[in-house]
C-alpha cells in the first residue's frame, strides 16, 4: 500500500485521513521502514491560504501509487498576511534548510501578484534562488499559474501579458503534443483557471527547448513542458477542490471588485446552484502522471 508521509499535526492529515487517503505521519514505523524509498516532494506554496492549498495539494498527490514524503517550503524575506507565522515555522522550512538536499520533485504553486511584474514581487530574488536550486537539486519542478508564468520568465525569458479582465471559471482543453505527462487523458479535458495574465503561444514556440502540450480556445495555453521533462508548467489549477473558486468568488464581490460569475461552474452557470465538478479525473492523471516521471528520472 502507499503512503503519503507528512507531519500529523498538519490540518491536512485529519481531512485526508476521513477521505481515504493514505497520509501517514513521519513519526510511525512505516515511515521508518519506507521513507529511504519514498520519493521526496518538496512543496513552495506561495498561495495565500496554505492550509488550503496544502490540502489540495496532498490530495492530488495521493492519486498516485508510489510512496511519497512531504516537505513544504516558505519564504523567507515575506511575511504572510493570511497565515500565522507560528503555523510557517512548525510546518514549513527555508531554502536555507533544505539548500543541501536533493529532491525527486517540486512543486512551485501560483500566487495571486500575477498583476506585479515579476522584479516588483518583495521576494523573487529568494524565488530566483529557489529556480536555481530547482533546476540543481531537483529532477522535475511543476509550477502552477502564476509560478508557471514566473518560471517561464525566468528560465526562458517568456513574459506574461495581461488580459482585459479575469480569466475565471472552468475551461476545456484539447492535447497538442504526445507526452508522458498526459497519458490516459481524454481527448477534451476540462480545468479551472483563476488569472489576470497570460503567457503567448506563439513567445513559447520560439524557444527550442519547450513543447506545448495542451491548450484552451478560452483559457490559451494550459500546459508546456521542457523537452528533457525537468520542468513542467500549468497555467491553471487542477488542484482545486469543489469550493475554491466559488470562495474566491465571494471573496471579490465582498470586496467590491468587479469579477464575473466563474464560467462553465455553476449548474446552468447560476451562483445560486452548487458547482459542478469536471476536472477532478485530468487533476488526478495529471499528478500522477508527472509522480511516474519523477520516478523514472
Amino acid at each position: 500500500m502507499m503512503s503519503i508521509f507528512i507531519d500529523e499535526n498538519l490540518p491536512a492529515y485529519e481531512i485526508l485521513k476521513a477521505e481515504d487517503i493514505d497520509v501517514c505521519s513521519k513519526n510511525s514505523n512505516i515511515y521508518k521502514s519506507k521513507c529511504h524509498s519514498a520519493l521526496n516532494i518538496l512543496i513552495l506554496n506561495l498561495m495565500p491560504q496554505k492550509s488550503k492549498s496544502e490540502t489540495q495539494l496532498i490530495r492530488r498527490l495521493g492519486s498516485s501509487l508510489l510512496d511519497i514524503n512531504i516537505t513544504l517550503l516558505k519564504t523567507k524575506t515575506h511575511k504572510s498576511k493570511n497565515t500565522d507565522e507560528t503555523y510557517l515555522s512548525t510546518f514549513y522550512k527555508t531554502i536555507d534548510e533544505i539548500k543541501e538536499e536533493n529532491f525527486d520533485g517540486a512543486i512551485i504553486t501560483g500566487a495571486p501578484i500575477e498583476l506585479l511584474e515579476f522584479e516588483e514581487v518583495d521576494y523573487f530574488n529568494e524565488l530566483k534562488e529557489i529556480f536555481d536550486y530547482c533546476k540543481e537539486k531537483v529532477k522535475s519542478t511543476l509550477y502552477i499559474c502564476w509560478g508557471a508564468q514566473a518560471g517561464l520568465y525566468y528560465h526562458y525569458g517568456i513574459p506574461k501579458y495581461k488580459l482585459d479582465k479575469k480569466l475565471f471559471g472552468v475551461f476545456s482543453h484539447k492535447l497538442i503534443t504526445p507526452s508522458k505527462l498526459t497519458k490516459m487523458f481524454d481527448d477534451e479535458f476540462y480545468a479551472p483557471h483563476s488569472r489576470y495574465t497570460y503567457t503567448k503561444g506563439e513567445d513559447v514556440l520560439k524557444c527550442d527547448k519547450l513543447q506545448i502540450i495542451a491548450e484552451s480556445k478560452d483559457a490559451g495555453v494550459y500546459m508546456v513542458q521542457s523537452k528533457d521533462l525537468k520542468s513542467i508548467f500549468v497555467t491553471g489549477h487542477s488542484e482545486y477542490d469543489k469550493f475554491t473558486l466559488y470562495d474566491e468568488y465571494k471573496r471579490d464581490l465582498n470586496k467590491n471588485i468587479e469579477i464575473d460569475i466563474p464560467k462553465n461552474y455553476f449548474l446552468n452557470d447560476d451562483p445560486n446552484n452548487k458547482p459542478i465538478v469536471k476536472w477532478r479525473s485530468h487533476g488526478n492523471m495529471l499528478f500522477s502522471n508527472w509522480l511516474n516521471i519523477v520516478n523514472s528520472l
